[in-house]
C-alpha cells in the first residue's frame, strides 16, 4: 500500500488522485504537499519531481476536471440532437451532474482560486468546456430573429452563471434551504430564460 503510486506505474496521477481526496475532505487550501505524498504512499521529495507546489497540483486536477467536464457536456449536447432545445437543456443538467459526481475536480476548477490562465493547458481545457455550451447556445439562437438574438457567448454565459449559482447555493451548500430540488430550480430557471427569448411558448 505504501508504494501505491509506483505500483500503478504513474506517480503523477497517483498524486493527483490523492489531492482530489484531500480537496474533498479539507478544501483546496486545507492540505500540504506532504499530506498528498503520504496519501499517495510516496515520500514528499517524490512530489517535487512532478509539481513545484500545491497550486500546480491543484491546477492539474482542475485541467483534468475541465477535460472530463467538456466530454460530459459534449455527450449531453450530442444526446439531445437533432433538437437544439433538448441539446441545450441537456448541457445544463450535465453541469449539475458533474458537480455531484466529481466534487474534487469541481472544487479545483471553480473554488480553488487557481487562475484558469495558470497554464496554457488549463486555459485550453476550460475554453473547450465553454465552447460546448456556446455551441449549444448558438444552435438554439438560430430560432430567434436576428434583431432580437443575443450573442451566443452572452447567452451561454447567462446559462453557465445560472447553473453555477444553483450548484453552489443548493447542490453543494447544505445550509441553503430551498423547498425545491436543485434539478427543479435549474430546469425552471432555464425555462424562464428561454421563454423570455421566445424559444419556448409562454404559459397560458
Amino acid at each position: 500500500m505504501a508504494k501505491r503510486g509506483y505500483h500503478h506505474g504513474n506517480l503523477r496521477q497517483a498524486l493527483i488522485e490523492a489531492a482530489l481526496q484531500l480537496i474533498e475532505a479539507k478544501g483546496p487550501t486545507g492540505f500540504t504537499l506532504s499530506e498528498a505524498a503520504k496519501t499517495a504512499g510516496v515520500t514528499p521529495a517524490a512530489v517535487y519531481r512532478h509539481f513545484a507546489g500545491r497550486e500546480d497540483l491543484i491546477a492539474e486536477a482542475a485541467r483534468q476536471g475541465f477535460e472530463m467536464f467538456a466530454d460530459l457536456m459534449q455527450y449531453a449536447y450530442d444526446s439531445g440532437q437533432p433538437s437544439a432545445l433538448a441539446a441545450f437543456e441537456a448541457t445544463g443538467r450535465a453541469y449539475l451532474a458533474f458537480a455531484r459526481k466529481h466534487p474534487g475536480h469541481y472544487i479545483s476548477m471553480f473554488e480553488s482560486g487557481i487562475s484558469l490562465n495558470r497554464t496554457p493547458e488549463l486555459s485550453a481545457a476550460a475554453a473547450r468546456a465553454r465552447g460546448v455550451l456556446e455551441l449549444a447556445a448558438a444552435d438554439l439562437s438560430e430560432h430567434i430573429p436576428a434583431e432580437k438574438r443575443p450573442p451566443a457567448a452572452m447567452f451561454s454565459a447567462h446559462i453557465w452563471a445560472l447553473s453555477h449559482g444553483v450548484v453552489e447555493l443548493y447542490a453543494r451548500n447544505a445550509g441553503a434551504a430551498s423547498p425545491f430540488s436543485p434539478e427543479d430550480l435549474l430546469e425552471t430557471g432555464i425555462g424562464i430564460y428561454l421563454r423570455g427569448l421566445g424559444l419556448i411558448p409562454a404559459d397560458d
